[in-house]
């Protein structure tokens, strides 16, 4: 980076208010009093608006395995957009989604032959349970008991929280 570069990325800092933001799991009064402000990221790094390299351990919280800005998978992104950005599931489908979901379910064990997509881990566990509820429920049995690790991380929804004792 240039000086040049340097003055206007410490401009942005500055102008930005961080009032009407409330970051998730984030000590906000601490983080907005020194912001680390990401701007892009490349590979396995992250970029602050100073410059400096930040090594992304956990793939953007376990969604950018293949690391970040690929260019075949930018591509391919970009590819799909083009088609068809967006799609609800209910009560239709692409039929690439049913490729996927079966592309799954011959990787995983017998038995194990149906696939749900989800947004997000949060909406994964939050799903589980009602899964797991509706399951029980419709064979007549009245569970209602769910098991998680106390302390454990399972996502943000209330599901999630509550069997995390969060």
């Amino acid at each position: 980076m240039n000086s040049r570069d340097d003055l206007a990325i410490s401009e942005v800092n500055q102008s930005i208010n961080m009032r009407p933001l409330w970051l998730p799991f984030t000590p906000n009064r601490q983080f907005k009093a020194a912001p680390r402000l990401i701007h892009k990221a490349q590979g396995m790094y992250y970029e602050t608006t100073e410059g400096k390299q930040i090594l992304d351990g956990i793939s953007g919280l376990w969604c950018v395995n293949a690391g970040h800005a690929r260019a075949p998978i930018v591509k391919a992104i970009q590819k799909q957009a083009k088609e068809l950005d967006y799609i609800t599931a209910f009560n239709m489908a692409h039929p690439m989604q049913f490729q996927a979901a079966e592309l799954i379910a011959n990787l995983a064990p017998e038995g194990l032959d149906t696939v749900f997509f989800t947004n997000s881990g949060s909406e994964a566990i939050d799903t589980a349970l009602k899964i797991a509820l509706g399951y029980h429920r419709a064979k007549g049995e009245h569970r209602h008991r769910l098991v998680g690790r106390e302390r454990g991380y399972h996502g943000v929804g209330f599901g999630g929280m509550s069997v995390g004792g969060m």
